[in-house]
């Protein structure tokens, strides 16, 4: 569930240095220090529950970030400033 990551392949191609997953989705870091998100799972009804909206914090998730880790409902990143 989740795992159609066909919007960030071209994001995902090098330089991937860990994966977390949660129920609905998926996070990416980089060597850079960035990371990258995907995710969201449809249902047989056609309903869909959205992936990860990671719009407020794209700035911050772009360069720098450390480490992440996650449990099964949500993925955190840990800066290296802190």
């Amino acid at each position: 569930r989740g795992g159609d990551s066909s919007a960030v392949a071209d994001r995902l191609a090098a330089g991937v240095t860990s994966i977390k997953g949660i129920v609905i989705a998926f996070a990416a870091l980089k060597d850079s220090g960035e990371v990258v998100t995907w995710g969201g799972v449809s249902f047989g009804s056609g309903a869909r529950l959205p992936g990860v909206d990671t719009s407020a914090v794209v700035d911050l998730l772009a360069a720098g970030v450390a480490s992440i880790t996650g449990n099964s409902r949500a993925v955190a990143a840990l800066k290296h400033s802190g």
